[in-house]
């Protein structure tokens, strides 16, 4: 292993004008180089593709990722993954002790089911101490929606009934913008990586990226049928980047969805996430939240690598997410 992290410019055929386009394009890293394409990376720095096939091999080279591992060094990777707790019981428990870093959890439901209530207060818990279960870090958030609301974080920290605890402290440690179409929210993650970097010297580093919500401007951008198949290819670039980012950091990705009606079901819920297979298979984890009686909402574990399918009730109160 080096001492020192490699630097771009170390890999051949990469010089100045070249490495600056390439960080342009967020590709900061030997490693972000040596895991893209070299169409992608032609397309980025106006060089042939057999100079960009160069570089990603030098790139793959010097970053060692073309290796297989064993079982027992993932697990030993494995080891490096945390949790962040929602702060109820119920859903900690059906989450396997709460939102894992190094993965892309997704919410989906219908309006008014919970899902930006949620990301609001996992905005607040990961800057928590890991005693409290947080992870003493920052949030980055991308708002589609125009749902983030300053009044609710305050109001979340107030509620989690910890002394000493100032929400204007909380506020500043989440980084918002608004996407005002699905190549700026492609362009925002693209971008955050700055924003990362500079936050690593801060006393809360980067740990939890929210995207609220991930597929409504591609939704509306790519309307009809005929559309569909540029539409997933976009997300699929999209859920490929925002994973790469948290893997590289150590970080939680939190995404919501909207859903739509099926018809066709006649029997059970018949709402179902938009993106379909591509943010299907992207995504780690899979939640859908829903209504339920008495002000209650239920998440139920839709798929998860390595978690039995459950459900668990929560109350979403102006105090923030509480056990019923």
């Amino acid at each position: 292993m080096a001492e020192s992290p490699l630097e771009i410019e170390d890999l051949p055929g990469v010089g100045p004008s070249t490495a600056e386009k390439l960080r342009e394009a967020g590709y900061l890293t030997v490693e972000s180089i040596a895991t893209t394409s070299p169409a992608e990376l032609a397309e980025i720095t106006e060089i042939s593709e057999a100079t960009a096939k160069k570089i990603i091999r030098a790139a793959r080279e010097k970053a060692d990722i073309g290796a297989f591992k064993t079982g027992k060094d993932i697990f030993e990777q494995r080891k490096e993954v945390k949790k962040l707790s929602f702060r109820v019981p119920e859903l900690d428990n059906l989450m396997g002790g709460g939102l894992e870093t190094q993965a892309i959890t997704e919410m989906y439901g219908e309006f008014g089911s919970g899902k930006s209530q949620i990301v609001h207060q996992m905005a607040v818990n990961v800057q928590l101490p890991e005693e409290d279960g947080g992870l003493n870090g920052s949030a980055i958030y991308i708002d589609t929606e125009n749902t983030f609301r300053p009044e609710r974080i305050e109001q979340m920290v107030n509620g989690l009934g910890i002394k000493g605890l100032d929400p204007q402290d909380f506020l500043n440690n989440i980084h918002i913008a608004r996407a005002h179409t699905s190549d700026h929210q492609m362009l925002l993650v693209e971008n955050s990586r700055d924003l990362i970097n500079e936050l690593k010297e801060r006393e809360k580093p980067f740990k939890l990226f929210i995207i609220d919500s991930l597929t409504a401007h591609f939704r509306a951008e790519y309307a009809g049928r005929g559309t569909l198949a540029s539409r997933q290819q976009k997300l699929n670039r999209h859920m490929h980047d925002l994973f790469k980012l948290i893997d590289e950091n150590n970080a939680i990705a939190l995404v919501t969805n909207q859903v739509m009606s099926n018809p066709a079901v006649f029997f059970g819920d018949p709402t179902k996430p938009i993106g379909g297979n591509i943010v299907g298979h992207t995504a780690t984890f899979r939640l859908y939240l829903r209504k339920s009686k008495g002000g209650k909402r239920i998440a139920r574990l839709v798929d998860s690598p390595n978690l039995p399918e459950g459900e668990a009730p929560f109350l979403v109160e102006e105090a923030g997410l509480k056990p019923c």
